[in-house]
């Protein structure tokens, strides 16, 4: 499930409501154009997007945001093989995550 991430003048879309909320993932400019995978809790099965630098008026963030998720747990992976902790995801609302 990847996302088009905008650059920098250009917005970003969330499609929520219901059932259906979205995930922003913080980190540092160092993981700027890196992916960042995320499974449903008990899941094998891997989504991923990129780390994009967000202008956010005057502060800048560096995120992967996800902007669809189904409600429920999220585990957020900070590599192949080690989970970096685990996010409730709720309809209709943004949920957010720190990776550092």
């Amino acid at each position: 499930m990847d996302s088009p991430a905008p650059d920098a003048g250009q917005h970003l879309v969330l499609d929520i409501g219901g059932d259906v909320g979205a995930l922003a993932i913080d980190t540092g400019p160092g993981r700027d154009g890196t992916e960042i995978e995320i499974s449903p809790a008990g899941s094998q099965q891997r989504v991923h997007n990129v780390v994009r630098r967000r202008p956010a008026g005057p502060v800048t963030r560096y995120a992967a945001v996800f902007p669809a998720l189904a409600a429920g747990e999220y585990t957020v992976w900070r590599n192949d093989a080690a989970p970096a902790g685990t996010v409730e995801v709720h309809g209709g609302r943004v949920a957010e995550f720190r990776l550092d």
